[in-house]
């Protein structure tokens, strides 16, 4: 019975030392899981900040070309202003010619219309 409790004790002290190795394996593989999983998720970061720059850069320039559509689009609305200035000055001049009060007071009573906008408080 003595052997037989030598032998029960043998097989059991190596189990637990089998078991003891399983857990350290398994323990070093979740270290190493733990690792690979850590690199995958800084790669997965790396990749989704590039793909924000690229989306930043066409954003970019998308605002960079409406810009200058919208420069050119002004520069051509300037340009009619000043063409059609042109044209109607002089008739604008006759009519100042013809009736100086009357230009007098259209003058003074949209001076005074502005005065009163911009003076309110």
């Amino acid at each position: 019975m003595a052997a037989r409790k030598k032998a029960s004790s043998h097989t059991i002290d190596a189990r637990l030392t089998s078991l003891r190795q399983d857990f350290d394996a398994l323990q070093s593989d979740m270290k190493g899981l733990a690792g690979d999983l850590t690199g995958v998720a800084a790669e997965r970061a790396q990749i989704a900040i590039r793909s924000a720059e690229d989306v930043a850069d066409r954003a970019m320039r998308l605002a960079e070309e409406a810009a200058r559509e919208a420069k050119a689009v002004a520069g051509e609305l300037a340009e009619d202003v000043e063409a059609w200035t042109e044209e109607n000055a002089e008739t604008l001049r006759n009519q100042v010619r013809e009736q100086p009060l009357v230009a007098l007071l259209i003058a003074g009573g949209v001076g005074a219309f502005l005065g009163a906008i911009f003076l309110r408080r």
